[in-house]
């Protein structure tokens, strides 16, 4: 009974030993993590801003911050846009999933996939909701173009806004 106990205690500290040392890759992401400032023009204007895409909490997950202003137009007020997403790794240890709050009351979960140069966060379907679709391109390795859609069905997905940014950091 006590060589049991004892095995049990082993095995169990072998676990958490193992699961405690997995270094979480986020090979993925390593082109888009920085600082980086842009312009961009859409549905609400030209604007520019800022973002920032940085490990946290021990590397487990990515935090992006994001700021965007637009400026007063003859038809429109100035728009200051702030939020912040947090990118963190499914039980596999993929980055599959995030979450996103802006300064406007919005939180949106995201599915993450990955093309080629490209990631792309594509919001979770809900019921009399549009569905959201945020994509990072690396051009040449020098910028990053970043679109932002909407979609009323999840299929035909229309620009809201888009632009290039420069890595600043």
């Amino acid at each position: 009974m006590k060589t049991k106990l004892i095995l049990t205690a082993i095995l169990l500290n072998f676990m958490t030993l193992c699961f405690g040392q997995q270094n979480q890759q986020w090979e993925k992401w390593d082109w888009l993590i920085g600082e980086w400032k842009g312009e961009g023009d859409g549905q609400t204007g030209k604007g520019g801003g800022t973002f920032s895409i940085k490990p946290d909490l021990d590397n487990k997950v990515l935090v992006r911050k994001n700021h965007a202003e637009y400026p007063a137009t003859t038809t429109k007020p100035k728009i200051v846009h702030d939020d912040l997403t947090i990118v963190y790794m499914d039980i596999s240890g993929t980055p599959s999933k995030a979450i996103y709050f802006d300064n406007e009351g919005h939180t949106i979960n995201y599915t993450i996939s990955y093309a080629d140069t490209s990631i792309i966060l594509t919001s979770d379907k809900q019921p009399n909701s549009p569905v959201f679709r945020l994509t990072y391109t690396l051009n040449n390795g020098e910028s990053v173009s970043v679109k932002f859609e909407m979609s009323r069905d999840g299929e035909k997905f229309m620009t809201y806004t888009e632009g290039r940014c420069i890595k600043v950091n």
